[in-house]
């Protein structure tokens, strides 16, 4: 394998720390060109010491004193906030992996595949909102997309090497989060650090808060329907708390293939640095005499409304995805300021959503349009 060149979109968060960790594991594979990152500064100049990239991306506000800190380096800075499309589509980028949250991601998202890149999206939002323009997009300029989300990377494993039309149904695994066996009537009496205590995996608050409500699995339905261009009636949740399979591939001859293994980020993130070639992550496997059993159960729909809503939405399509994941964005940030219950959440989304004309088939410019109305809709609920 040839030395592939990386970006790191987001390099200071689970996603990121991770994805070099990957590298340091291979460094002989890997090189790092770019890193970004909006709040982190300290550890992103730890990243830069040890990785030693050429261009690094930084709020506006920081870029004199990384210039400074950094000039004996010849590191170009970089705006975070204007310039992530110009960095995606350097000519010796080969690999941009996106662990950026929200759908900030989606220009830079767009230029690396408009640029011919291989893309390794962990954020879901952009594919979410605006997942047939990419995609499209993708085809035309010969851009590969492997998602590192260990869902949709399962579902991509498990594909390789299939006739797509012999495909019957995906089954996207859930390990339920950490409200699957709490009442409902207690959702708000529980404190935020609670929530944000995810049993199987180490995110993000944004993403753990959506896992907890299972807005996440709904987001990952859009998400799998775009990238695997998936008909509604073929995409079905599981609720899975042991998150050993991290979804599952049904074909019309009956035959079900899965993927499994430990939860760990570096999984799916080096198979898709990697791809095609599988190398040793240096993780222990699953021991499943120790494991004992695997377990599955329906989603409970009336306990989490917002996993029925986001179907509703991947239905409807065109801008309701964009309305869906703005709302979210603007209620959960609010939830972890203290500002609103774990539940109103769920009410402040449904609302707006239900309020939106949906366009269909809408132009890049009305997606990013209906984000904005989303947004400030939802604050006026909000606050």
């Amino acid at each position: 394998m040839a030395v592939k060149n990386v970006v790191i979109l987001g390099s200071t968060g689970s996603i990121g720390i991770n994805t070099l960790k990957v590298v340091e594991r291979y460094p002989q594979k890997f090189k790092v060109v770019g890193l970004t990152a909006y709040n982190n500064v300290k550890l992103l100049q730890k990243q830069i010491c040890k990785h030693k990239p050429t261009h690094v991306a930084v709020k506006q506000k920081a870029i004199a004193q990384f210039k400074k800190n950094f000039s004996s380096r010849r590191i170009k800075v970089l705006d975070v906030d204007q310039q992530l499309e110009e960095l995606v589509a350097l000519k010796q980028v080969d690999v941009v992996v996106i662990g950026m949250r929200s759908s900030a991601a989606l220009k830079p998202f767009l230029s690396a595949v408009r640029a011919g890149k291989m893309v390794a999206p962990a954020n879901k939002e952009a594919i979410v909102i605006a997942g047939e323009i990419l995609m499209r997009e993708a085809k035309k300029h010969k851009a590969v997309i492997i998602p590192v989300d260990s869902e949709q990377s399962a579902v991509f494993q498990c594909l390789e090497g299939h006739n797509r039309k012999q495909l019957k149904k995906v089954h996207l695994t859930a390990s339920g989060g950490v409200l699957l066996n709490t009442p409902k009537s207690r959702f708000d009496k529980l404190p935020i650090k609670k929530i944000l205590n995810h049993p199987r995996w180490k995110m993000g608050k944004k993403i753990t808060v959506d896992s907890a409500t299972l807005m996440n699995k709904g987001f990952e339905v859009i998400e799998a329907k775009r990238l695997f261009d998936l008909k509604d009636n073929q995409i079905e949740v599981v609720v899975h708390p042991e998150a050993i399979i991290h979804s599952m591939v049904e074909f019309n001859d009956g035959s079900i293939i899965a993927q499994l293994g430990v939860t760990d980020m570096r999984l799916p993130i080096q198979y898709a640095l990697t791809y095609p070639e599988r190398m040793d992550t240096g993780l222990k496997g699953v021991d499943f005499a120790r494991l004992g059993q695997l377990s599955f159960q329906k989603p409970d729909v009336n306990k989490f409304p917002a996993l029925g809503l986001a179907f509703y939405a991947a239905k409807k399509g065109g801008t309701l995805p964009s309305v869906l994941n703005a709302a979210d964005e603007e209620a959960v940030d609010a939830f972890l300021e203290g500002k609103i219950s774990l539940t109103k959440i769920f009410k402040v989304v449904e609302k707006v959503c239900l309020k939106h004309k949906i366009e269909s088939n809408p132009t890049l410019n009305q997606i990013l349009e209906a984000d904005q109305w989303a947004r400030e809709e939802a604050r006026k609920l909000l606050y």
